[in-house]
């Protein structure tokens, strides 16, 4: 079937009571259509959740940007449908096509996928089979697409590397079109698969072929090749000039709402900080930025090319900008005349909190969002967030005097070495922030305190630790529950079986692949989403194949173990986490404390 003619049966198919059908027809402003007979080569950015996720992720308009300013490539999208649209799509024989042209995913040269997240693992599944690509690497022929993975869940891409051909470790702007262009040579010449992906593996550094090599980790070894001259450990790729790199200054606007509506600017890459539970801390190093001339530039052409009246300021930590305040000047003297609010997203709560008080006052937004994670100043600098709370409060202070009154706190529980005063300290300082509103404003300031469960992700000082049990989580919320008085507090848990199954996810080797694919043959879909998600079918899945779930996710690990994703090396390097580990955890180490 031709495009034209499943472009036409798929929209024929959305009109007929499929939930938000705009989602699915593409002709978006600013989408580029080009025709595949013109040029050299073709990739599919399949993100693996729905629609309204994958266009506001930054990246994914970064890549899209990057593939098509070429002439030799066309860069398509495609992303998770939700279950109406995947059944309708069974129901009529439709592959999962791009939103571009309508060419199915087994037509492409190359699929990539963002990994996210770990609870998106059988979102990957469900576009390959709709699409057409055979599941697993190893039943593909040498015509089938490439189907390259990247981002911050390949920090362990091990559970997932039956279904990759190849992983890009690190940034994707200069990698992403040497795979490509390198997928088309090697399959030009290679008498097979195996040999194509050999060429990648050999030739192109930040590259992993899973196939080629055993498995690592607790199980016994896995099958993998033998081949020669591969390197031993794959390092992140690092793009040394962020300010060169273009940003997509023309970025697809979606037809519907999405969770993030507005631009967004990358203005630093990088954390200057040593946060021990944060992947982003050791895998996006060394810290890079943009110049203010060429943020504003950018910030312009984007406002003049979408009709956005919002800016969002992207980085790990925005206010570690060095010229922050030069930039927010800037910013609200351009952009403010206009109505164009501008969103820091991502403030680090120290002394410049309350000097940015003033500039981050706009029109239109009155809350802020903060990550303390830990609520007690001794229990931040065993995990490396050196900030304090006298700094948070003078902050809050200030910030409230320039008209905000609600405030978002993120904390963590299950922290290493967790003690009840550590959950009491959550309480006391959302307490006492809004009181603070009350003492600047006359009335309380409104205060939600998100708590999340730490799982102690790969690549960080923390990944030798165990995560704590069910039961614990499930009685430290139970405590904050009871503990919490005035109304103006309110709290808010991440859901204890999508954090378990997270750290099951992230810290597994491959036999988590079997795993994987028989909780998506049982069901599993959009698990990330907590009205999807059915632990029941993963856990059954789980013990079908015979997984240790404790010894997996609670049990801490010795440092002289091999972790299933140590042939991955971040940029400090393993004895600089086990040196952070082990000033975290003091003298009780943490494999010492199951």
């Amino acid at each position: 079937m031709d495009a034209s003619s499943l472009k036409s049966r798929i929209l024929a198919l959305v009109s007929t009571g499929i939930q938000t059908p705009a989602q699915y027809v593409g002709g978006e402003l600013n989408a580029r259509v080009k025709d595949h007979a013109r040029v050299r080569g073709t990739v599919c950015l399949a993100f693996p959740d729905v629609y309204s996720i994958g266009m506001s992720h930054h990246g994914l308009q970064v890549l899209y940007d990057v593939m098509n300013r070429s002439d030799g490539w066309a860069c398509e999208r495609a992303f998770t449908p939700w279950p109406d649209m995947e059944k309708a799509l069974r129901e009529h024989g439709l592959p999962l096509c791009s939103l571009e042209t309508f060419t199915p995913l087994s037509a492409f040269d190359v699929v990539g996928f963002t990994m996210q997240y770990e609870l998106c693992a059988t979102n990957v599944l469900t576009m390959l089979d709709l699409g057409g690509v055979p599941l697993r690497a190893e039943g593909r022929e040498l015509s089938d697409p490439l189907v390259v993975a990247g981002g911050p869940s390949v920090a362990n891409p091990e559970p997932m590397s039956r279904f990759f051909d190849v992983v890009v470790l690190g940034d994707g702007e200069e990698m992403l079109p040497a795979v490509c262009e390198a997928w088309l040579a090697a399959r030009a010449s290679a008498s097979n698969r195996a040999d194509a992906l050999s060429r990648l593996a050999t030739t192109l550094p930040h590259v992993y072929v899973p196939s080629l090599y055993e498995s690592l980790g607790d199980g016994p070894p896995m099958p993998g090749g033998a081949w020669r001259d591969l390197p031993e450990s794959i390092a992140p790729a690092v793009v040394p000039d962020l300010d060169a790199v273009p940003l997509p200054v023309k970025p697809v606007v979606p037809y519907i709402e999405c969770v993030q509506d507005r631009i967004a600017i990358e203005i630093m890459r990088g954390c200057p900080w040593g946060c021990r539970f944060c992947q982003s801390t050791t895998g996006k190093r060394p810290v890079r930025f943009r110049r203010v001339e060429t943020i504003v530039e950018a910030a312009w052409e984007s406002y003049r090319n979408t009709g956005y009246n919002e800016i969002s300021l992207l980085s790990l930590s925005t206010s570690d900008y060095p010229e922050i305040e030069t930039l927010l000047e800037r910013m609200q003297a351009e952009f403010r005349p206009l109505g164009v609010s501008i969103a820091v997203p991502s403030l680090r709560v120290n002394e410049q909190l309350g000097r940015l008080s003033t500039l981050l006052n706009t029109d239109r937004r009155s809350s802020l969002t903060i990550a303390p994670e830990a609520a007690r100043d001794d229990m931040r600098r065993q995990i490396g967030k050196r900030i304090t709370n006298d700094d948070l409060y003078e902050g809050c202070r200030r910030l409230f005097a320039q008209g905000f009154d609600r405030v978002k706190l993120y904390f963590m529980c299950g922290l290493p070495g967790e003690r009840k005063a550590d959950l009491d300290g959550i309480l006391d300082m959302a307490e006492t922030i809004s009181q603070l509103g009350r003492e600047v404003t006359g009335r309380p300031a409104q205060v939600l305190a998100s708590v999340s469960n730490f799982v102690p992700k790969p690549q960080t000082p923390l990944q030798w630790c165990g995560m704590q049990t069910r039961e614990y989580f499930r009685e430290a919320h139970d405590y904050l529950r009871r503990r919490r008085r005035p109304r103006s507090v309110q709290l808010k848990y991440h859901g204890l079986e999508a954090s378990l199954l997270e750290g099951v996810l992230g810290r597994g080797d491959r036999r988590l692949g079997e795993v994987v694919e028989t909780a998506w043959r049982a069901g599993a879909r959009l698990d990330a989403w907590s009205e999807h998600l059915r632990p029941d079918v993963w856990w059954k899945a789980l013990t079908d194949a015979g997984v240790d779930v404790v010894t997996l996710l609670h049990t801490p690990r010795d440092p002289g173990t091999t972790l299933p994703w140590d042939r991955l090396a971040v940029r400090q390097g393993r004895r600089y986490l086990l040196r952070q580990c082990e000033q975290a955890v003091g003298v009780r180490r943490c494999w010492d404390s199951a």
